[in-house]
């Protein structure tokens, strides 16, 4: 199964250091933001899920929860 990359969010997450990316029931996080979309992108691959293009710029996957 293929997907894009901007099904992944990634935002940061309060109260604690670093980012938080989920897609498709995953979440993982990272210390940076390219961190937490690797671990993302590695994620879905052991479900058997690629990502057809992956972002020039990561920060066009960050969410702002405010």
């Amino acid at each position: 199964m293929n997907i894009n990359a901007g099904k992944i969010k990634i935002f940061k997450i309060e109260n604690r250091k670093g980012y938080a990316a989920i897609c498709l029931d995953h979440l993982t996080e990272g210390k940076s933001l390219p961190q937490a979309y690797v671990r993302m992108v590695k994620a879905l691959r052991r479900g058997g899920i690629t990502i057809k293009k992956h972002p020039a710029n990561l920060k066009q996957l960050l969410l702002s929860l405010k």
